[in-house]
């Protein structure tokens, strides 16, 4: 089976950050469809060429060279192939042979094991990506395929990785003497991208047992709504609850700033950026879903969908251009535009190894604008390493 054929649990796995803190939210959003897009449909395609190197490595002589370059011949043919996908998820790769190779011994491998947590979690049940078990430890392995630094994922407390780690242990607990936990994250579109957290076995059942009690609250579609840019951000039903709306409208729009000094502290600054970061998403989201109510037939008051600026486009560019130039106009001077590959496409093209051996001492790294994000990210703070005039003099006119 495909990873994009998977079946998805009411309670599952990779939504239990939304579940386990807002648990009404996974019987509000069942209505609604569940979406794909392209980023997702490249993390799919990514995962596919991960598990099949992944497979070739412990299991060469079912899956051998010859397999495994079929394989990925046929997934290059898929839309959304990237040809830096083979890099990426050979780091992944090498990340798993560097944990096996460590293991005092031999390890128990695992490749997209379906795991049931049900025991914790009703009808609970995912796919972890790399499951490697050595005497007392368990160690379960997640690839990401996501590049934005703001959605690093982290391995300490991850509940997704919590949950197919008591999967795995109740699959394996009478096989292996289970004592320690292990659980790694590997984005390799980030330079930090991984992230390691280990914790005996009587802290990741803690976790199952508070688990199970939030559970029993989602699964019927009760509890407090705890409405947050983490809880909401792929909550299907985002755009239409009004536990979000009330939340953000008090927010967005607080009657006691008479009652408050004319300058706000920069505690208070820092609270209001904590507070206020959903409300733009939140009015993006109702706007996406008014707009659907809209094209739907359905009547917002006050409201109405139009069609956007549109655009012009050949219906045959070759033919056009032939004709211009039998007309006289030069197609090299005029028709054409010549210009140079950005750094990251000729790497791209190049590959990372031959464009650093190659040009790599033509490059020179200049540091990004200052940008403002939670203490909680892990890249450094920086104070008074360029002013503010330099950072931003490229938007002065």
């Amino acid at each position: 089976m495909g990873h994009a054929e998977r079946d998805h649990a009411l309670l599952s796995a990779s939504g239990a950050h939304r579940w386990l803190y807002c648990t009404p939210s996974a019987r509000l959003e069942e209505p609604f469809p569940d979406t794909t897009s392209e980023a997702a449909e490249e993390g799919t395609l990514a995962h596919e060429l991960a598990e099949l190197k992944v497979r070739n490595y412990f299991y060469s002589v079912e899956f051998g060279k010859r397999k495994l370059t079929a394989a990925i011949n046929k997934l290059k043919k898929e839309k959304p192939w990237q040809d830096e996908m083979m890099g990426y998820t050979e780091e992944y790769l090498d990340y798993i042979k560097g944990v096996a190779l460590a293991m005092k011994s031999t390890p128990y491998v695992a490749i997209e094991k379906r795991v049931d947590f049900s025991a914790y979690v009703p009808d609970g049940f995912g796919t972890a990506d790399c499951i490697l078990i050595c005497g007392n430890v368990l160690h379960v392995i997640d690839f990401k395929y996501g590049k934005s630094p703001n959605g690093r994922v982290e391995a300490e407390g991850n509940p997704q990785l919590a949950l197919y780690a008591l999967g795995a242990y109740e699959m394996y607990k009478i096989l292996y003497p289970i004592e320690n936990i292990r659980m790694s994250i590997v984005q390799p579109r980030l330079s930090d991208g991984i992230s390691e957290w280990e914790c005996p076995l009587e802290e990741l059942l803690s976790f199952g047992r508070y688990a199970k009690g939030r559970a029993e609250l989602a699964i019927k579609g009760e509890g407090e709504y705890a409405p947050g840019p983490k809880t909401c951000q792929y909550c299907r039903a985002r755009g239409q609850c009004r536990a979000r709306a009330d939340h953000d409208v008090k927010l967005a729009f607080s009657d006691n700033l008479g009652k408050l000094p004319p300058f706000i502290s920069s505690e208070e600054m820092g609270d209001y950026l904590r507070k206020g970061a959903d409300v733009t998403k939140w009015l993006g989201d109702l706007q996406d879903c008014a707009l659907k109510e809209c094209l739907a037939g359905k009547e917002v008051p006050g409201w109405k969908a139009v069609e956007g600026r549109g655009s012009r486009d050949w219906t045959d560019m070759d033919k056009a251009f032939d004709t211009l130039t039998k007309g006289g106009i030069a197609e090299d001077a005029v028709l054409w535009e010549r210009k140079p590959l950005t750094l990251a496409q000729v790497e791209k093209v190049v590959g990372k190894k031959d464009f650093a051996d190659a040009v790599g001492e033509y490059v020179v790294w200049k540091p990004g604008k200052p940008a403002l994000v939670e203490a909680s990210d892990k890249r450094p703070a920086i104070t008074n390493k360029v002013t503010a005039a330099e950072a931003f003099k490229e938007d002065q006119v």
